[in-house]
């Protein structure tokens, strides 16, 4: 659930063994411990990605484990609600333009991503993506991995794909000024673009790519849905515990909008391993870009909370009262939410 738990403790004699194993299972150099290192182990099933790191007392590894089976990936198991799901299928229904997901490392964007792809893979359709790393393999979807070493980067490879008579492209990510130009000008000649960006909320993203230099006039004429996402811990429900809501209990900024008077806590138990939270929950923000904030873009005025409120939009902040005032998740999660 994106926490750390102590499992076992290796005996400091069994560590050097440990690591070279893993080296030699990912076709790592195992003479080399002087520099961070990036590999692979390969399962019939699953997929674990290797990070080594030399850090002051010796390597660091993380493995992380991956399905290669994009089957069991499906939208409507995301936790989209109905009109937000709505929404999202309204978005990626259209033949040309830009929809952005915006969000931390590990907030799910590349889950959303995949599951929007098997919906849109046709026959009739020409599916490219660039991604670093490529996470699951899609039949019948064309997929390029980023090699920075070769000089196969997010932009190259875009600029490639509009070559190659593509109708559906997803960029792994926006991470530059080239990047954000090339999917903009993508959009523009017929493509419906996919791809995420790094920023605190959905409408945050159109001001993030003005600053990459995107002309205001061009991402109003091709951005057509914007989203944000998060996870959010879910608590154990075998031993969460209702409380009082005194004061005292908030942390410091929190406003109790709702008035909220009780809550629930996490204790921990032999089902979550103690730790009081057991699955995470993916929250939405999801503004569709309609002719008003087209208009709102155009002209640089990027204050439209009240627009957006009349529109309807949920706020990520708003979604996550709910699950607090349900039982569904903490008061510190909700805070952390609240607070980026």
């Amino acid at each position: 659930d994106g926490g750390l738990i102590e499992k076992y403790k290796l005996e400091k004699s069994e560590y050097p063994e440990i690591v070279n194993k893993i080296k030699i299972l990912s076709n790592l150099d195992i003479t080399e411990k002087r520099r961070p290192q990036d590999g692979r182990i390969s399962y019939p099933d699953f997929d674990v990605r290797v990070s080594i790191l030399p850090t002051l007392y010796g390597e660091k590894i993380v493995l992380r484990i991956l399905g290669n089976d994009a089957s069991n990936i499906d939208i409507s198991a995301l936790g989209m609600d109905e009109k937000d799901r709505f929404n999202y299928l309204e978005g990626i229904k259209k033949p040309n333009g830009i929809l952005l997901i915006s969000g931390p490392t590990g907030s799910g964007k590349t889950t959303t991503l995949y599951a929007t792809l098997k919906i849109l893979n046709e026959e009739k359709r020409n599916v490219v993506t660039v991604e670093d790393p490529i996470e699951y393999t899609l039949e019948g979807i064309n997929q390029v991995q980023v090699k920075e070493s070769i000089g196969l980067s997010f932009a190259s490879a875009l600029r490639s794909f509009l070559r190659q008579d593509p109708d559906i492209i997803m960029l792994g990510e926006i991470r530059d000024s080239e990047t954000a130009k090339m999917a903009v000008k993508a959009a523009l000649t017929g493509h419906l673009v996919l791809s995420t960006i790094h920023t605190n909320s959905a409408w945050d993203t159109v001001s993030r790519l003005i600053d990459m230099g995107v002309e205001p006039f061009l991402l109003a004429s091709t951005l057509n849905t914007s989203v944000a996402q998060r996870l959010v811990k879910k608590l154990c429900n075998n031993c969460k515990e209702e409380t009082n809501l005194e004061i005292q209990d908030l942390p410091p900024g929190f406003k109790n909008e709702k008035e909220l008077k009780k809550y629930y806590r996490p204790v921990g138990c032999s089902e979550c391993y103690y730790t009081g939270y057991k699955g995470r929950r993916a929250l939405y923000e999801i503004i569709p870009i309609d002719h008003d904030l087209s208009e709102k873009i155009k002209s640089k005025e990027l204050r439209v909370d009240t627009i957006l409120k009349e529109k309807g939009v949920r706020k990520l902040s708003e979604q996550a009262y709910n699950l607090l005032s349900e039982g569904v998740t903490s008061l510190e999660d909700v805070y952390s939410l609240l607070s980026e």
